[in-house]
Order: C-alpha cells, then structure tokens, then sequence
C-alpha cells in the first residue's frame, strides 16, 4: 500500500470538498486535448470565483508558472495526491436493495484507488446471490474488515450496520440512508441524502439563487457553457 505524500498545509473541509470538481473537470480538459486550464475557466465551471479556485490550489504546492494557467495533467495528479488516490482502499457495502445494487454496478464506484471486498444483506433471497462479481454475504456473518464502509439500508437498520462496521475495524462510513448514526470519537462519517439535496436544489430554483447559473450543473450539461475548441 503506497505511503501517502506530505502536503504544505492542512486543507480546509470546503477546498477538499471542491477539489474533486476540480479535477473531473481537469479531466474534461484534458479528455478533449487540452494541456491547460486557467483559475476562471475552472471556477466558471465549477461554480465559484477565480480567487477560490487560486486559494484552494494553492494548498497543493506549486502548479506551474504563474500566468499561464494550470497545466492539465499535473492539476489531476497532485489533486489525486491531495485526496489520497494513490492509496488502496478496501471497501465494503451493506444493503443491497435497489440503491446498493446501482451503486457497486457503476463504473464511476470504485475509481481512484477503491476496491470492493466485500458485500451484505439480511434478505434471505439476496445472500448468496452475486453482485458486481462479488457474492451476497449475510449479516450474521462476520464483517470483513476494511477501509471504508457503505450503508445503503434503509434508515431504521442504519444504526447496527454502523456498530458492526466499528466493531470490525472499520472507521471511515459513507451512509446513504435516510439516518443519523452514533459514532465513536475517531470514526468519520459522511451523509449523501438524495432528498436533501434535492430540497437544497429546489430552494436555488425557487430563490434564483446558487449554483443555478453555472457550476458543475454546466459541466454535466444542464446548462450552457462555452467551452474552447480542441485544436
């Protein structure tokens, strides 16, 4: 497993949360045939100004010459170094109902350094049952220790899913259901709650506020942006 690489100073919670957006849209750049990308382009896309996108790069350490824009590649790699992508990370999902199902099945899941090893439920019809390659195991059984652990149950199992995830080792949840867990100190928890973002969306629609004018939402064309030509 590779060693994680220093960086200059500790990143603030919001940069590490941009960052990837950052880098997906690098990735855009450079899928298109373009070496470089400058702060405005990147926050015009990302929804922010170019003085945040400067602020938050620059936590990373030297980019390039100043005035000629980001240089592509480079961008992806220390972005990917930042975030800890050139670490293996074993990761296990628990709930394989609908969400779970399309969750393993994406190919954009287990990207950047990921490796599923292990999947669960507690239906009777699903244990045994393979998934993305992997075979349903029961909830009884012991969990396989990992990285990270993905709750995709619904909101009322969420709980115990958590407790055997830190029972078995596992300090690092991403909870997809519809429930706040109770961790001990040390375990990190984060919530992706499609209704709640959803209710933050239809707050800037109904505001004409947010992201609504451009971000991400740009890139993935839901609005129109202008874009340079590959040449």
């Amino acid at each position: 497993m590779a060693t994680p690489r220093l960086r200059n100073k500790k990143l603030s919670e919001p940069t590490i949360s941009r960052l990837p957006v950052y880098q997906r849209i690098a990735e855009g750049w450079r899928n298109r045939g373009l070496q470089h990308i400058d702060s405005e382009q990147i926050g015009g896309l990302a929804g922010v100004t170019a003085t945040t996108v400067r602020r938050d790069l620059a936590g990373l350490g030297s980019l390039g010459t100043r005035g000629a824009g980001y240089d592509v590649q480079v961008l992806i790699e220390r972005i990917a170094e930042a975030l800890g992508h050139d670490i293996g990370y074993d990761v296990v999902v628990v709930g394989m109902g609908n969400l779970g199902h399309a969750l393993v099945n994406s190919s954009n899941f287990l990207t950047r350094g990921a490796r599923l090893v292990g999947i669960y439920d507690s239906s009777p019809e699903m244990i045994g049952t393979y998934v993305a390659g992997q075979q349903v195991k029961s909830m009884n059984e012991p969990m396989i220790g990992a990285t990270v652990g993905v709750i995709t149950t619904p909101g009322s199992a969420a709980q115990d899913v958590a407790d055997k995830f830190v029972k078995a080792g596992i300090h690092a949840i991403l909870n997809f259901a519809p429930q706040v867990i109770t961790v001990p100190l040390g375990c990190a928890v984060h919530y992706v709650d499609f209704s709640i973002e959803l209710q933050i969306l239809m707050y800037h629609l109904n505001n004409g506020t947010g992201p609504l004018g451009g971000g991400l939402l740009h890139s993935l064309g839901i609005a129109s942006v202008t874009m340079p030509r590959s040449s």
